[in-house]
């Protein structure tokens, strides 16, 4: 009876190692490959390769303080490659130079267009104090952008910490396959 269970023991132990194998082996393939796995709510799931297309209107960045740390204090963001050592943020570029942003408490409008999802909430999911960037119209300055999930009305965004600078930008992506 105790060799059956030093065999069911040794079975289970390889086939741990052998998906742990798998797991890391995917994540360098992943880097290698320029692929990004998102799982966070605020896109579709799947997989998003980097692009040098200047148009591709979904970004990877680092977030700027305050709302770095308070990203991370939170548990908005998972451990990760940039500076703060969490990982970096994939959202859809929704406003650029020139365009006419305005916030209030329905949502982000640009160009006049309401954007879905967008509305500002006052309470994160664990009802903690949520601040709104402030409500008004802003024009895009040159160098800046807005980003936005339409797709998750949860998402951490530019209706939190409002325009972003386009140097925070690390990549440029597209959807390569999405669930």
């Amino acid at each position: 009876m105790t060799v059956g269970l030093s065999d069911k023991l040794r079975k289970v132990r390889r086939t741990a190692l052998v998906a742990t194998g798998v797991a890391v082996a995917t994540f360098q393939i992943s880097g290698s490959l320029r692929l990004r796995i998102n799982t966070s709510p605020s896109l579709p799931m799947g997989l998003y390769i980097t692009t040098a297309d200047a148009g591709a209107n979904l970004v990877e960045f680092c977030p700027v303080e305050p709302f770095a740390t308070l990203s991370i204090v939170r548990g908005y963001r998972d451990p990760g490659s940039c500076g703060d050592g969490a990982a970096p943020l994939l959202k859809p570029i929704v406003a650029k130079s020139g365009d006419v942003v305005e916030v209030s408490g329905r949502g982000i409008s640009v160009n006049g267009a309401l954007l879905p999802n967008t509305a500002p909430l006052t309470r994160d999911t664990k009802g903690r104090h949520l601040e709104a960037w402030p409500s008004g119209r802003y024009v895009v300055d040159p160098g800046t952008i807005w980003v936005a999930s339409s797709y998750h009305p949860r998402s951490f965004d530019s209706r939190y910490f409002g325009p972003l600078s386009t140097t925070a930008i690390r990549h440029r992506l597209k959807a390569f396959l999405t669930l």
